[in-house]
């Protein structure tokens, strides 16, 4: 296995991190400037009102993208592993 097979498998694999968890983070960060502005237009200033409408948001998020993100790291492991022969057989 030469480095660039490595760094093309870490490639990889920080691209499929970012595309899996990049709905989460863009629910979360949305929601959180949402609530944010709302606290200030109205002058509340409870720290914790923002992370009841985050994990709510998240769980929603879990519940339609789940299938897709399990499934888009199912194929980048199922990929990773029948091509395993192939990474230790490289000169």
């Amino acid at each position: 296995m030469n480095e660039n097979l490595v760094v093309d498998i870490a490639r990889e694999a920080i691209y499929v991190i970012i595309k899996v968890s990049a709905p989460i983070l863009v629910v979360s960060l949305v929601v959180g400037l949402v609530v944010s502005i709302l606290q200030t237009v109205t002058s509340i200033q409870e720290h914790t009102l923002t992370f009841v409408p985050k994990l709510i948001a998240i769980l929603i998020v879990l519940i339609l993208f789940g299938n897709w993100m399990l499934t888009t790291l199912k194929e980048f492991m199922i990929n990773l592993f029948s091509n395993f022969s192939y990474y230790i057989s490289v000169p």
